[in-house]
């Protein structure tokens, strides 16, 4: 198997003989047929290949395949952004009076989807903390639920998850651990190697890199037994009537089943399609990927370090320094690194936050992270405004919590410029 680097930059399209040596971008809504009958048996899922964008693209599939090489999976499918590939792997599994558990501490965006947008769809969460023991996890689950939901390094509280444990119990229960593998990408952590299922990711973070645009991804290990299990997963283990009563988990076994339902289905209703512009963009973004991740933590590395002694800083999180609370986990799950991303409290809490943030200049405040430029977000008041108090602090996110990207400046101009804006508070 190549290294991680080399994948990184081949994985996924070896082009033949006269052919393009970067994966094209097939802008094109359409493919042409000679017959009805060629076209009729791509529509009963009967052979390979391309009719409309919105359920495959050339350009997506190649993409997404250097993405499932990257993560060590069998199958693996674009979307149009992190949320609709959180959404789809779950709602893949999930009908109206099903039930699914998830660490608490996640994505407020993520954490708004399951707490109260599924809920209106008919399908209950139950949050668990990150540090549960497998005892309290195990008294999470019912006997509908259908999967355990977790996020390698939570954003951004920056947990670190423990997969091999949330994994067990997961299939104790017969069920898929599905991560999210954003923060620290394939390249710091593969969570298949530990047991989890299903994988998804916001390619709008480092896999792009750039602030350049909005996707997301879908893999499958191709692990798990959905036959075993077919009590609990109707939707692949039963005759699928919009498709002529295929049955994908016979039709596409375990590697296959999960990605071609969530395409058929979801994607062909749903529409949540990443376009050939942005996956071009995301494989851009991948082919530096190993580089940029690694700069990514050593800029994170030594501005943490500097917070963590600054007198007005009141506290630090990040795993990479040896007093942090998910250190020895993550010496573990992520040996070579996490992520860029510092979370960080100013000494007088959530107003002193305010006017430091209002005084940096190299840092930008930004709804985003795991770009090349360093930026900066108040939770409190931006992607978690939606949660109360107690929703707060189940996810780790207090109200003095300031989430620091790390970009690919020098890290001492970084900490100049949070230097000068902490001696204004």
């Amino acid at each position: 198997m190549p290294k991680i680097e080399t994948t990184c930059v081949q994985g996924g399209y070896q082009p033949g003989n006269g052919e393009p040596r970067q994966i094209p971008i097939y802008q094109s809504t359409t493919w042409r047929y000679a017959t009805s009958q060629d076209m009729g048996k791509l529509f009963d899922l009967e052979a390979d290949g391309y009719f409309y964008t919105r359920l495959q693209n050339p350009t997506n599939d190649l993409v997404a395949a250097r993405i499932a090489e990257l993560e060590g999976g069998t199958a693996a499918m674009l979307t149009s952004s992190g949320m609709a590939a959180t959404f789809f792997a779950i709602f893949n599994l999930c009908s109206a009076g099903d039930h699914f558990v998830s660490s608490s501490a996640i994505y407020g965006g993520t954490f708004n989807l399951f707490q109260h947008t599924m809920r209106r769809m008919g399908i209950d969460c139950t949050f668990v903390d990150p540090n549960a023991s497998e005892e309290e996890l195990n008294a999470a689950f019912q006997p509908n639920t259908k999967c355990l939901f977790g996020e390698t390094i939570a954003n951004p509280a920056l947990t670190v998850l423990d997969i091999e444990l949330f994994a067990k119990v997961a299939h104790e229960h017969g069920v898929p651990l599905i991560v999210d593998n954003t923060f620290p990408t394939p390249v710091n952590c593969r969570p298949f190697e530990w047991g989890a299922n299903i994988v998804v990711h916001s390619t709008t973070k480092y896999m792009d890199g750039h602030a350049s645009s909005v996707g997301g991804a879908i893999v499958d290990a191709g692990t798990f037994d959905w036959m075993a299990h077919a009590d609990k997963y109707p939707g692949l283990c039963t005759p699928d009537e919009s498709y002529h009563g295929i049955v994908y988990a016979e039709r596409f076994g375990k590697e296959g089943a999960f990605i071609t339902k969530a395409t058929a289905q979801l994607m062909r209703d749903l529409g949540s399609i990443q376009s050939p512009q942005n996956a071009y963009y995301v494989n851009l973004g991948l082919e530096s990927l190993a580089l940029r991740v690694r700069q990514h933590c050593a800029n994170a590395q030594a501005v943490a370090e500097h917070l963590a002694a600054h007198p007005k800083v009141a506290w630090v999180r990040y795993c990479g320094l040896p007093g942090d609370e998910y250190h020895e986990v993550a010496k573990k799950y992520l040996p070579n690194g996490s992520c860029g991303v510092i979370s960080f409290g100013v000494a007088g809490g959530r107003a002193a936050a305010e006017a430091f943030m209002a005084e940096l200049k190299l840092c930008s405040i930004e709804t985003h992270v795991a770009d090349s430029r360093t930026c900066v977000l108040h939770p409190a008041n931006s992607t978690h405004r939606q949660m109360n108090d107690e929703e707060l602090l189940a996810a780790g996110v207090g109200p003095d919590l300031i989430r620091l990207s790390c970009g690919l400046e020098a890290a001492e101009d970084i900490i100049a410029d949070l230097d000068q804006a902490l001696a204004t508070v």
